[in-house]
């Protein structure tokens, strides 16, 4: 039986005096109400005032799961643990049971620490002495109602979340650039709309890495400016990566791997989205800008006795700088390369060439074939999960067994993973394309005046390979005809530069 509280100085007087520690917890959950922290902690407060404990410490985990699904470890729980083994307090208060654990394997790591320091266990406005064979049971019947309690929580929220995602409607906070709006009364979550305040924010971010800007520089202008995240952190590099691979921002909602058509509007323009999507992706396979990397040609070129080995920048000892293959056999000067490259790349882009080279195919209805072909997959695989969720007419099992679905989902996952990515036309990228279709001058002045170092070096990337040979004989320091080799996308020879190895920044300064 527990103790009352108003008898404990009678019931175990050796205690005293008891001191006590206040612990206080909730976790974000929108659509529940539950009392907040500071509220536990000051009932905690006034119970210990009214029965003359000494309040030592206080520990406080908001927003924090208690669950054995919990992704955030709990720190002062934690710290709180280690003060009731190092015997700094005879009691610990918290509101409720479930404040302490939802989860069974915690509820004995705090068993064994206050059996171990002898102290009592309080929650309910109840104390619990642990050493006593019924205040065992009683609070490990609590710990079980806790962790039960938490697992219907979450298994509602999961079916909430499966529904949401079927209907295509908004879940979790509001991206940059968008709001969302809530019944006033009910406090359910209504629609996502544009937000007037951010959107044009968000499509400068967009446009930004369209143009090339590194994420970084893409992070520091937004701190510069005061900007923080929605979680009032600054922006680094991952947190706009993470933006900018989110496809809310065309209208789509994306679960579990499906995609389906959102109920809210796209404040990016598709094909400015694909185009960011493109550039991300060279940049995870290593073929990104890299911000340590200051010379036009670091790490673009190959060296053709040792390819896919590229070339990098370092200087010599007589203060040029040359750009080497890697294994040390096969060099050229910076500067000559660069002029060389420069010259014919600009000259290319003037050319009918180029814009032949970037013009859609009329003939070509694979992204059309794709788009079907993806609609038909996510169909089946949306068709498999309701089947794995839909109790037979007899009652025994689903209409489909998990180790089925788990099949039929490992089968059809990399197909629509492949359909999308060739139903998704990727245009040609803004600096490229203002580059397309001018006077050789008007290109030179564009590619000199308008683009930085890493825009030039993407320009390079999309548009052209290039391959470094061995000069006729030893000491020859002119480009001779077949030293150096362009080719442009289209043309044999060419290599996407998403398949190029990742160059390290070794030399680089």
């Amino acid at each position: 039986m527990p103790i009352d509280p108003q008898y404990l100085h009678l019931v175990r007087p050796e205690l005293a005096p008891f001191d006590a520690f206040l612990y206080g917890r909730n976790s974000h959950d929108p659509k529940r109400r539950t009392r907040s922290v500071g509220d536990q902690l000051s009932d905690g407060r006034a119970l210990c005032e009214q029965y003359g404990w000494p309040v030592k410490r206080e520990f406080k985990d908001p927003g924090i799961s208690a669950s054995r699904h919990a992704r955030k470890r709990r720190g002062d729980f934690e710290e709180m643990l280690q003060g009731i083994l190092d015997g700094e307090c005879r009691i610990v208060v918290a509101w409720e049971a479930s404040r302490y654990y939802r989860d069974l394997e915690v509820y004995v790591r705090l068993r064994r620490a206050c059996l171990e320091a002898g102290v009592l266990l309080c929650y309910n406005g109840q104390l619990y002495d642990l050493s006593r064979r019924e205040d065992r049971k009683a609070t490990a019947m609590d710990a079980v109602s806790a962790e039960d309690e938490s697992e219907g929580i979450r298994e509602r929220n999961l079916r909430t979340t499966r529904k949401v995602a079927a209907e295509g409607r908004p879940h979790g906070p509001a991206p940059l650039g968008y709001r969302h709006v809530y019944d006033k009364d009910t406090g359910e979550l209504l629609r996502r709309e544009p937000d007037p305040d951010t959107v044009e924010l968000a499509r400068d971010l967009f446009q930004w890495a369209e143009e090339g800007m590194p994420l970084a520089a893409i992070a520091r202008t937004l701190n510069g400016r005061n900007i923080t995240t929605r979680l009032g952190n600054p922006w680094s590099s991952r947190t706009v990566h993470i933006m900018l691979r989110n496809r809310a921002y065309i209208g789509e909602r994306v679960h579990r791997g499906t995609v389906r058509d959102g109920t809210w509007p796209g404040i990016i323009d598709p094909e400015r989205f694909a185009n960011v999507q493109a550039m991300l992706d060279g940049r995870a396979r290593g073929k990104g800008h890299d911000t340590s990397v200051k010379w036009l040609l670091s790490g673009i070129p190959y060296c053709s006795v040792h390819e896919p080995t590229p070339l990098k920048s370092e200087p010599t000892t007589r203060g040029r700088r040359i750009y080497r293959c890697l294994e040390q056999d096969l060099s050229i000067g910076s500067d000559m390369l660069e002029a060389y490259v420069e010259e014919a790349v600009l000259a290319w882009l003037s050319s009918d060439q180029a814009a032949a080279a970037f013009r859609p195919k009329a003939s070509d209805g694979r992204a059309g074939r794709a788009r079907v072909r993806l609609q038909t997959l996510q169909a089946q695989l949306e068709e498999a999960r309701t089947q794995a969720r839909t109790l037979r007419p007899d009652g025994q099992g689903m209409l489909l067994s998990i180790e089925s679905l788990a099949a039929i989902e490992a089968g059809l996952l990399p197909q629509i993973e492949a359909a999308r990515a060739e139903a998704e036309e990727v245009h040609v990228p803004r600096m490229v394309r203002n580059l397309l279709g001018r006077p050789l001058p008007d290109v030179e002045r564009i590619w000199n005046e308008q683009l930085t170092l890493h825009q030039k070096r993407t320009v390079l990337r999309l548009i052209v390979t290039i391959r470094l040979f061995r000069a006729r004989a030893q000491g020859v320091r002119r480009i001779e005809p077949g030293r150096v080799t362009l080719s442009f996308i289209g043309e044999p020879g060419f290599r996407p530069a998403a398949a190029r190895p990742r160059l390290a920044a070794v030399g680089e300064d």
